[in-house]
């Protein structure tokens, strides 16, 4: 029979056939598409005809289109459903994909070809989105290691092979740890927990088989817990299983892996000419070396500590007047500063809760989108991966834009965080491809038959997650490998950032956040005081990210630490990290850095992208209206549809017109002096 993922697919919008596709269809599937890319590459390599850009570049970018199909959809798969047969996948194709990379950056021949269009570029009257992909495909080789010969190249090749299976380790290492680990919540463990974390401790422990509840290390429910449990006993447990997830010992222990994959990096970096990883890595963002980076950060990090030390303070007198010993610990800290909270501001999340309703916030994400952009959301039906996968198209004057899957709820076989991918990509070059888009989310499951609640930082995550949704969707140029949030690191984040202002925007709320039972609006004073509170805390939550930014970027700028858990001890000390509180990501657990190359040394581009994001925000205030239909339309051009056709910079500049300061970030957080 067909191998269903190799077939064309018959279905609404070309989804995947995932009713068909069978964990066995994935690895011969895997083998046929990497067979038919090297075929298309010894195609361009071979032919007799003189290098051109449509028979070399453009050729490249559609060599891999059946791999990128395959992928793309096991990808998705087995990040947010994942199963061991999946996971043994994953280990399966780390190497043989690092290996199928290697040969297209070592071939000769094929760098050949492409260095003689680069040094003919200006007599062959290419677009400026042709220069653009020419220039970034020629780098792409050189960073890759195609000038590399002999035992060089050989070398570089072992380290990357290494490398993906390490990053492949990691993750399902750290998925092992959240899978397994839950805490059974007897009667006399509920003390102080809201009804809404008593229905989702319920759930998780349905889902565990348990027999009554249970707190799991699902963010949306350990978060929670920690805020509003009155045993202390039981946070410190919770929060101790939480931090220490990749760091039990045995097998799924990721110490040693992260130790490894710092010294392969330094290795890597030196063999391509770099003094250090970090200076490689950042060689292509709009920061440009690692003291952009620091200096940023160490701007945002003091005025951010003394704003915490001065919340520390006030929250160890309310456990010392609690009769507690001191000091504060970090697993204190939640729980005094969501009581202190509600003293300050008169605001609490079980409040809060049955006004943020999932659906509704779905709504409203959909809603600002049509005001700013014109798009429309229309619920269909489809293939999903999950039951719990929801389908929309997406068009604009009646026309297709995408189709928009989202997948919002925690489960034991997904991976923890909040990301958005693309099943398939916009690109023009082999026909009007048009996108599919998924964002994944790991918020509360509610029980059957009751209304998803969400904290107002779920909201937010769902905001952000949609930006970077609307980037790929908006997309509108010919090359894939340019397209969406194909970008800087540093930039890539801009939109998602910036969407999550649109949830603060009065209006929506006053439309949008409606009571879970009686459906009304959510009250004036209650809008204004969790608005009100949007800064509070805020010397916490900065302090921890940056944090983890600053140890992210000393792992890399420098020697590879031989052990990085001394390494990062070291840097926190070094910069006064407050007792009571952790890195947000600390080592065996910090997957943005170490399950793969993606944000190694870059994990500061939230905050780079904070600079933007809060400026370009002022640009619609500035205007008078935050659904200025001409701003919309300069953001949608400049930004949103241009994807990686334009370096960073120059995107936002064409935009706003400058590059702005830390002023308004600082200004946003509540840490401005």
């Amino acid at each position: 029979m067909t191998n269903p993922l190799l077939a064309d697919w018959d279905t609404p919008f070309e989804i995947p056939p995932f009713d068909q596709i069978s964990d066995a269809d994935f690895a011969p599937a895997v083998d046929a598409a990497l067979d038919a890319a090297r075929s298309n590459i010894a195609a361009i390599v071979q032919q007799d005809d003189a290098p051109t850009f449509a028979n070399t570049i453009e050729a490249l970018e559609l060599a891999d289109a059946l791999l990128n199909r395959v992928l793309g959809t096991f990808y998705n798969v087995a990040g947010a459903d994942s199963n061991p047969a999946r996971e043994a996948l994953q280990r399966e194709f780390a190497p043989k994909l690092s290996a199928y990379g290697s040969e297209i950056s070592e071939n000769k021949a094929l760098f050949a070809r492409v260095e003689a269009i680069w040094q003919d570029r200006d007599n062959l009257d290419l677009s400026d989105e042709q220069q653009r992909v020419l220039m970034l495909t020629r780098r792409s080789f050189v960073r890759s290691g195609a000038q590399l010969e002999g035992q060089a190249a050989e070398a570089l090749r072992a380290v990357k092979s290494r490398l993906s299976v390490l990053g492949t380790q990691f993750t399902q290492n750290l998925l092992a740890d959240e899978r397994e680990w839950f805490m059974s919540l007897g009667p006399g463990d509920l003390a102080g927990l809201p009804d809404f974390v008593v229905a989702t401790a319920k759930a998780a422990g349905k889902e565990k088989q348990a027999g009554g509840p249970v707190v799991t290390l699902s963010r949306s429910l350990i978060v929670p817990f920690l805020q509003f449990s009155e045993r202390r006993d039981l946070r410190r447990k919770a929060y101790e299983a939480w931090t220490a997830r990749g760091a039990g010992g045995g097998a799924t222990d990721n110490r040693a892996i992260a130790a490894e994959t710092l010294k392969l990096r330094e290795e890597r970096a030196r063999l391509l000419g770099y003094d250090t990883f970090a200076d490689f890595k950042l060689e292509t963002e709009m920061a440009g070396n690692p003291g952009a980076v620091r200096d940023l950060l160490m701007r945002v990090w003091e005025p951010a500590k003394a704003a915490a030390l001065a919340d520390a303070a006030h929250l160890e007198q309310m456990l010392l007047a609690d009769g507690f010993a001191g000091p504060l610990e970090p697993w204190d800290w939640r729980f005094y500063a969501e009581k202190r909270r509600r003293l300050l501001h008169d605001l609490d999340e079980a409040e809060l809760k049955p006004y943020l309703q999932l659906d509704r916030m779905i709504e409203a994400a959909f809603a600002c989108a049509n005001r700013l952009f014109g798009l429309e959301f229309r619920a269909c039906e489809g293939s999903t991966y999950h039951p719990d996968v929801r389908l929309w198209e997406v068009t604009r004057d009646g026309a297709h834009v995408a189709v928009f899957m989202g997948d919002y709820f925690a489960r034991g076989a997904k991976r923890s965080g909040a990301w958005c991918s693309a099943m398939r990509a916009q690109q023009r070059l082999s026909g009007d491809i048009r996108p599919i888009v998924v964002n994944v989310c790991n918020f509360a499951k509610p029980e059957e038959g009751k209304p998803a609640l969400l904290s107002y930082d779920d909201a937010r995550t769902l905001f952000h997650e949609f930006g970077h949704a609307l980037h790929q969707m908006l997309s509108d140029v010919t090359y894939e490998s340019i397209s969406g949030t194909s970008v800087a690191r540093d930039f890539v984040e801009l939109p998602s950032q910036l969407f999550e202002h649109w949830l603060e925007v009065p209006q929506v709320l006053a439309e949008f956040a409606t009571h879970a039972e009686t459906g009304a609006p959510m009250p004036e004073d209650l809008l204004q005081r969790m608005l009100g509170a949007a800064t509070y805390d805020m010397g916490f939550q900065t302090v921890e990210y940056v944090a983890s930014a600053l140890v992210d970027l000393g792992f890399h700028d420098g020697p590879a630490p031989a052990d990085p858990m001394q390494k990062q001890a070291e840097l926190l000390e070094q910069i006064g990290m407050p007792r009571a509180i952790r890195m947000r990501h600390a080592t065996p657990h910090f997957a943005h850095v170490f399950a793969g190359d993606g944000y190694s040394s870059g994990y500061y581009s939230y905050m780079w992208s904070e600079v933007m994001d809060a400026d370009a925000f002022a640009a619609f205030e500035e205007a008078g209206n935050p659904f200025d239909a001409e701003m919309a339309k300069r953001l949608e051009k400049t930004v949103l549809s241009s994807g990686g056709s334009v370096d960073a910079a120059a995107l936002y500049t064409a935009f706003r017109g400058r590059l702005p300061g830390v002023e308004a970030l600082l200004k946003g957080r509540g840490l401005a002096a």
